[in-house]
């Protein structure tokens, strides 16, 4: 116990320390993917990210005698808070050793840093916003990650709960075998083909011509469509750039569609390839040649995530995430894709999880956020 240091990070050095205590912990874990080095350091604040123009971020280290056992962020998002009409803090990031000491001073100093800032309460994980990679993994410790999920150690939820966090909310991710849609229930097919007459939608795939702006045409209608979800802040107009650019090269357009009626798109449906396996095999590092051996050959990766089923709020509730889910399948079976995983998905989510579960779909992972008051 003694010797324990938390310490703010402020020099290069000391970035360099955080980001390589992942790797040194995970050593010899073989469902542990490594982040992508470039865009990890741009959502730690190390470099530039716009998330930081309308939020802020303090990441911290706790040594023992000299060696670094612990890391975590405490971060600002005053995007959730002008929209939660709220004050609450976040951290993200968070890894530590198996001792519930150097776990609370960490969240001690993480929780000191947003109530100095005028925060009442406190939530994570997120790195750095639900729009990201968020929730501590509480469930599904037998595979890894699917792209943009995130891992941890088993025994995390014990430090966080020995804090004093509690659960407010878990998100699920589901998985489904290409053999699975042979036994989808006629039901679901009927309420598709239903909503599909009713309003007369048209579903395409993303024009390769105008790539970049479908992407942030897609990206404006998760914006539009998550406005009554919980925990969800809208991504700014710099974000939605950013995050277009990034996914322009991961993105195939065949497995992203587009519902349209009267010509106007009305939602979206994306299904991300998971490039983890290979994220893996260049260890996190796209530079000098781990870019070209991570998007070469796309066709080969037969495993995807549907990251995202979008309706705008006016076309909710009528049975459109089905339609998107149902176009889909003929763009899968033409790639050859084996199997899929459908994350994330909010527990109070219940037609999501209806439909899914309707389908076949298997309940493998769950994540958790946590909450707590600040006094």
């Amino acid at each position: 116990m003694s010797n324990l240091v938390v310490q703010p990070v402020n020099t290069r050095a000391q970035q360099k320390q955080f980001i390589d205590f992942a790797w040194k912990h995970y050593a010899g874990d073989p469902n542990w993917v490594p982040p992508l080095l470039m865009e990890h350091k741009k959502l730690l604040g190390y470099k530039h990210h716009p998330f930081y123009a309308d939020g802020a971020i303090q990441t911290f280290l706790a040594s023992r005698d000299g060696k670094v056992v612990g890391r975590i962020a405490a971060i600002i998002n005053n995007a959730h808070n002008r929209r939660a009409e709220e004050k609450r803090g976040f951290f993200g990031w968070f890894e530590s050793t198996d001792d519930q000491v150097v776990a609370s001073a960490l969240f001690d100093a993480a929780a000191a840093w947003v109530k100095d800032r005028g925060m009442t309460s406190f939530r994570g994980p997120t790195n750095p916003s639900l729009n990201y990679e968020c929730g501590l993994l509480v469930e599904g410790f037998h595979s890894p990650p699917t792209f943009m999920m995130t891992y941890n150690k088993p025994y995390y939820g014990k430090l966080v709960e020995g804090w004093g966090l509690a659960k407010v909310q878990d998100m699920y991710a589901f998985w489904g075998h290409i053999d699975m849609l042979s036994g989808l229930s006629q039901k679901l097919w009927f309420i598709a083909n239903e909503a599909k007459e009713r309003f007369n939608v048209k579903i395409r795939t993303l024009d390769r011509r105008n790539f970049r702006e479908e992407v942030e045409m897609f990206l404006r209608l998760y914006n539009a469509s998550l406005v009554g979800t919980w925990g969800f802040a809208p991504l700014s107009a710099a974000e939605v750039k950013e995050l277009a650019s990034g996914l322009k090269m991961l993105m195939a357009p065949e497995l992203a569609l587009v519902a349209e009626v009267d010509g106007q798109p009305i939602g979206a449906c994306l299904g991300l390839l998971d490039y983890n396996p290979r994220v893996k095999a260049i260890n996190g590092r796209l530079f000098p040649f781990g870019f070209l051996r991570l998007i070469t050959n796309k066709h080969a990766i037969k495993k995807m995530r549907v990251i995202s089923i979008n309706v705008v709020p006016e076309y909710q509730r009528w049975g459109l995430g089905i339609v998107l889910l149902g176009g889909l399948i003929e763009p899968i079976k033409a790639w050859g894709m084996h199997e899929a995983e459908f994350s994330w998905v909010l527990e109070s989510n219940t037609l999501s999880r209806g439909s899914l579960e309707k389908g076949g779909a298997r309940l493998d992972k769950t994540y958790r956020m946590y909450d707590r008051e600040l006094v």
